[in-house]
């Protein structure tokens, strides 16, 4: 699979660790920056990995800042972009399977490596459920075009 990956200064250690271990498993790794932990803003690295995403350039795309909440605000202006900030499991199933969710974000602030690729390899092998869940998507799509 096609994965954009960006993170800003504060997420930069833990992209590196998410960076490597989609590598050991298969994945085409699109890094999107940053390069080190000097100071950053956060919503340039949410618009290159979202528009990766939308343009079809990688299949999904994995977002890591502080609290992960900046880059979902951002990546979520990008038309097309659905992104979700990752909680626990059962939240990062669920946005797949209902809301066909294609960025992750992650807070490096509390979230630790091992979660970190845990809720990534949930997001990445989890389905959309579709049914009544792909009127739901559709009617997101549909606000992007007003």
């Amino acid at each position: 699979m096609n994965i954009a990956i960006g993170a800003d200064h504060a997420g930069f250690a833990l992209k590196q660790e998410i960076a490597a271990a989609l590598r050991a498993a298969g994945h085409n790794v699109m890094d999107q920056g940053t390069d080190s932990t000097a100071s950053t803003d956060y919503p340039d690295y949410a618009e290159a990995v979202g528009q990766a995403v939308a343009n079809g350039a990688a299949e999904r795309g994995i977002l890591v800042c502080s609290t992960g909440v900046g880059m979902v605000m951002a990546a979520n202006k990008v038309p097309g972009v659905r992104a979700a900030l990752a909680v626990n499991p059962e939240e990062v199933q669920l946005t797949r399977q209902h809301n066909d969710a294609n960025v992750l974000a992650l807070g490096a602030k509390y979230t630790g490596a091992a979660d970190a690729n845990q809720y990534v390899k949930l997001f990445l092998e989890t389905p959309f459920e579709g049914g009544r869940h792909q009127r739901r998507v559709d009617k997101i799509s549909q606000i992007e075009k007003r």
